[in-house]
């Protein structure tokens, strides 16, 4: 089980493929990951004195999610080297 004390973040993406790429990757090799999706869009991340929402006009979609992974300490050395990073 991956908690917050035994876990070594992986890599970080913004990229939907990639992401999907390297779930597959990690669980084809047997290892454990825990992931983190950040929504860049939500409301929280922005000032709480902004009244409404903020459009996405001039923003780039692809950049909305950011995702976070995380695995055990002691497979972070082979979690590296199957995804190549």
């Amino acid at each position: 089980m991956i908690t917050i004390f035994n876990r070594k973040e992986l890599c970080i993406t913004f990229s939907m493929t990639e992401q999907a790429n390297i779930r597959e990757a990690l669980s084809k090799n047997n290892i454990d990951y825990y992931i983190k999706i950040i929504n860049r869009m939500s409301p929280s991340l922005f000032s709480a004195g902004a009244r409404g929402g903020r459009g996405s006009f001039g923003q780039n979609m692809d950049l909305n999610y950011e995702y976070i992974f995380y695995v055990h300490k002691k497979d972070y050395d082979m979690a590296k080297h199957i995804i190549g990073k």
